[in-house]
């Protein structure tokens, strides 16, 4: 797989984690009229899904009981996918990539919940992304139980139940401890979207990333 070489100051991955219902999706609709106002271009896409083969991929591996590694191995192949097919192109294009989830939610999800390796996880997502990492990761933060009742979007995950949950939240705070500088973690639970979105984008620019419009 051929690494991008773009390095421009002004095109990066955001990516988006948390436990189901956190807000993830509503936040990053917030986040990209924020930056569609300081003029920043921008785009929103997911995982799994992003690209048309890695969408296919993703209602496998929602609808669809099967094997850990299986699991792993498809949430893979749909990220090498999306990433040629939507995130290289869009850096190239100068873009900010807003991702509802990225490499964390697999070291999350399939390591800490599901119980498989942990550094061959992160070989596996870095063979898949190409070595791209995300910036900046923000964690939207909530109680799993108070999570579950708010999520939006039926799945599996969901019908695994709030220990299920609580598990994934450790491994999201797991990952967070290997890479403490770039990830900004908010509570979703006690503020509005429109306010962490605003958070996130002063953080941006407070990092000198974005500019702040004059």
């Amino acid at each position: 797989m051929k690494k991008s070489t773009h390095s421009a100051l002004n095109s990066f991955v955001i990516s988006f984690e948390g436990t189901e219902g956190s807000g993830k999706s509503t936040l990053i609709r917030e986040v990209g009229a924020l930056l569609n106002q300081l003029g920043q271009p921008s785009i929103q896409t997911r995982e799994p899904g992003g690209s048309i083969l890695a969408e296919k991929i993703r209602n496998l591996i929602l609808e669809s009981s099967m094997n850990p590694w299986t699991e792993l191995f498809l949430y893979e192949a749909a990220r090498a996918e999306h990433l040629n097919q939507t995130i290289l192109p869009a850096l190239e294009r100068g873009e900010i990539v807003l991702c509802d989830r990225f490499t964390d939610s697999t070291l999350a999800y399939q390591g800490h919940a599901r119980g498989l390796p942990w550094n061959q996880i992160k070989i596996l997502n870095k063979i898949a992304t190409a070595g791209i990492r995300p910036r900046l990761t923000v964690f939207l933060d909530i109680d799993p139980e108070v999570g579950l009742r708010r999520a939006k979007d039926p799945n599996r995950f969901e019908a695994e139940g709030v220990h299920f949950q609580q598990k994934v939240r450790k491994g999201f705070l797991k990952a967070r401890a290997e890479r403490p500088n770039s990830w900004l973690t908010l509570r979703s639970d006690k503020l509005t979207a429109p306010i962490l979105a605003k958070k996130v984008v002063n953080h941006l620019i407070t990092k000198r990333w974005i500019k702040k419009r004059e």
